[in-house]
């Protein structure tokens, strides 16, 4: 592996990248850590509270572990360049539109059909079995860390940064079921998982054909909010 590398830019232009195989290591070191420390938290005897999102520690600790993550993504991609996290202003947005509708119907029809086998929001254990209004506050700020801040730091860490280390390696459809199946195993479920990883693919399909995280940020957080309102509303 020689020290600058040549890849493809989004537009297919060449584009110098410095020690690509360090950073790709990095990110597979940090996505790795992120799915044992899940699945490790779901292994021990502590039970996830029913009404964790009415809950402000939720959303301090959420804020940390998402800052932390940010701070260690920026990191991998310190002087790789712009393509290195995929921040670019997709073009043609009535394509991108119908792009992301159509990313986000099939999340929605998997979501719903492989819900009724395996019920993977249970599993998560994430969702309140009802609205307190009591408590608006504290819910209303962890449902925006989960609809704004999740979903904007993992496409940056998924869709953005591991894609296009992944791509000069591998191409684009294993980069897409790497990253898919990488952020479904970061959530530490195992009935949830063929869900997750279906989402995640689906995201990583969006970003390929927009060469943007943008829509699938958008699409990631609508999902989000929609299953959150669903949650205390149904």
């Amino acid at each position: 592996m020689s020290e600058m590398e040549i890849v493809e830019g989004r537009e297919g232009a060449p584009v110098e990248n410095p020690r690509r195989g360090g950073r790709l290591l990095a990110w597979g070191i940090l996505v790795g850590l992120l799915a044992l420390a899940s699945y490790g938290a779901r292994l021990s005897d502590a039970k996830t509270p029913s009404d964790v999102l009415y809950l402000w520690s939720t959303f301090a600790g959420a804020l940390i572990q998402y800052g932390i993550m940010l701070v260690l993504i920026l990191a991998i991609a310190r002087g790789f360049g712009s393509p290195s996290l995929a921040l670019e202003r997709p073009a043609a947005m009535g394509r991108v539109v119908r792009l992301g509708a159509v990313s986000f119907g099939v999340i929605l029809v998997t979501a719903g059909l492989l819900g009724q086998i395996l019920d993977a929001g249970n599993e998560q254990g994430l969702v309140p079995d009802a609205w307190d209004s009591s408590r608006a506050v504290p819910f209303l700020a962890n449902a925006l860390v989960v609809v704004l801040v999740a979903p904007f730091v993992e496409e940056l860490l998924y869709r953005g940064l591991g894609m296009s280390l992944l791509f000069p390696f591998v191409g684009p459809l294993c980069s897409i079921a790497i990253t898919g199946l990488a952020f479904g195993l970061a959530h530490g479920l195992v009935l949830g998982l063929p869900v997750l990883t279906i989402f995640g693919i689906t995201l990583g399909w969006l970003r390929w054909k927009t060469g943007s995280v943008y829509p699938g940020m958008v699409v990631h957080g609508i999902f989000n909010g929609v299953a959150i309102l669903a949650a205390v509303t149904l």
